[in-house]
Formats: structure tokens, sequence, C-alpha cells
């Protein structure tokens, strides 16, 4: 841990020292902020997730080993906050046709009937607007790590760091999470009605 983090965890965990909490918050901001914009549940406010991983931090700052990188320690945190979030939402198991905007259903359309012609920016939009459905619909750990893997591109060992979880569960619950997502696309088509 770089000295001045040292003295800024000491000061504040011995005197509360306002200043150091302050320096702590604008280094760690950049880091808490990336951690919940990919991991914000459904209809709640990126700066109030934000706010409450940063009442965590100080709550159990004194908890922290100074032996251990303070990036780490604030990345489970922030984690495991925004993992208790998402289970505390109803996710619903599925996702369904109707649930869908027009630009998705034009997106999964294009997916769908794939062909090497470039993707327009709209549709672009649309896919990513669905691929954040999709994941809406995995438990909090599966879309967790894929959110790690695959938009923050984190190593396999990097996760293991930030979640305590080991290289074979990370690797398991990835390709299972995936699995999962590939079977809620392959049930979302247009609804029929007879």
């Amino acid at each position: 841990m770089p000295e001045d983090h040292r003295s800024q965890v000491e000061a504040w965990v011995a005197r509360r020292d306002e200043n150091a909490a302050r320096t702590l918050i604008a280094d760690l901001h950049p880091q808490v902020t990336r951690i919940v914009r990919r991991n914000l549940p459904f209809r709640m406010a990126q700066e109030d997730l934000t706010q409450e991983v940063f009442a965590k931090l100080f709550q159990n700052l004194h908890r922290y080993d100074p032996r251990l990188p303070l990036e780490n320690w604030v990345s489970r945190l922030a984690l495991n906050v925004c993992r208790d979030h998402l289970r505390a939402r109803a996710c619903r198991p599925e996702l369904r046709w109707s649930d869908l905007s027009e630009g998705e259903r034009h997106a999964l359309e294009a997916t769908l009937h794939a062909t090497e012609e470039p993707v327009d920016a709209p549709i672009a939009a649309a896919a990513r607007a669905l691929i954040g459905k999709l994941l809406e619909t995995l438990p909090a750990n599966d879309r967790m790590v894929l959110t790690l893997l695959h938009f923050e591109e984190k190593s396999v060992d990097a996760i293991v760091a930030m979640t305590g979880w080991n290289r074979t569960l990370v690797k398991v619950r990835a390709f299972r999470a995936r699995a999962r997502m590939r079977r809620a696309l392959a049930q979302l088509g247009p609804e029929t009605t007879e």
C-alpha cells in the first residue's frame, strides 16, 4: 500500500481525521465508481450505491490489514455491497419478448440472423441494452463474474483477488453464467398469439 494511503488509513482509524477521509475518497472514487457502474442493480442510482460503499468502507476500515493492497480490499468491499443489493432485489427468472424495446427486438433479430455486414450504432446500443437485460436475469454472483471478465476485462487472478473466491470457482461460475445467458437468449423470441 502506498505510504500516503497507510497514513490516511491510520489517521482515520485512530482519530477519525476528516482530511484523511477526503483524500481516501478522492483517491478511491474512480475505482469504486467503476465497480458500482458495472454491478448496478436495476432502478438504483449509481451515486447512492457509491455513497453506501464509502460508508461501509469507513465503518470497516479498522478491519483492514495494511499488509494487503488497499485497492483489493476496497474492490472486494464494493463488490460485496453491490452483490448484496443485487440479491435483495426481486430477480425475474426470465426475460420475455414483450419486455424488450423495439430497438432491442431489432438488435436481437439482427443477432439471430447475423451477417458479416457492420452493425450500425443504434443496433449496437440496443444490443448493449439487451445484454444488460439478460444480465439482470442472472443471479448476483453470475452477473458479477461475467461483468468482471468480459466488460472490465479482468483476469481470473484479478477476480480471485477481488472476490476471495478460488480460481476453479471463478471459471465454473463464468462457464455456467454464460450457459444461462445463452439459454435465456435462445428462449427469447417473438411471442405468438393464437
